[in-house]
């Protein structure tokens, strides 16, 4: 009777260890995207920030330059560590906009430039944008 027990205790473990190799990778993989849609979520509100914080000094009457706008914006991500990201300001320069009118700020950068997977699979190709406009304010 003891014996019986003994040789069904072990081919309950030899079942928990197939069952272990079947799910585990599909846990894997569950795992992996839901860091990458993370870092994904996380570097949008980031460059979604930055661009705001770039049409703010657009919008200014004493900005002039569109280098002072990229300044801006590469402060704002320099925070998260974030070095690559690409900025473009519409018109070119700001002060082509004359007070009341728009001017806009994209700031755009591949995603696999800020994955923190080695070799990102979800979101492989991608880029990740984020624009802001706001109007040209006349000075004091």
């Amino acid at each position: 009777m003891h014996e019986r027990r003994r040789r069904k205790s072990d081919s309950r473990r030899g079942a928990a260890l197939v069952e272990f190799a079947v799910v585990m990778p599909v846990f894997l993989v569950f795992i992996v995207g839901m860091i990458e849609i993370g870092r994904a979520i996380m570097v949008q509100q980031l460059i979604t920030n930055a661009s705001r914080e770039g049409a703010r000094v657009a919008g200014y009457d004493s900005t002039s330059l569109t280098s002072t706008v990229t300044s801006a914006v590469n402060a704002s991500l320099s925070n998260a560590k974030i070095t690559s990201a690409t900025t473009t300001v519409s018109p070119d320069p700001p002060s082509g906009a004359s007070d009341g009118q728009q001017v806009s700020v994209t700031v755009s950068i591949p995603y696999s430039q800020v994955s923190w997977v080695p070799s990102p699979f979800f979101l492989k190709g991608r880029t990740l944008q984020a624009t802001s406009v706001m109007r040209r304010e006349p000075a004091p």
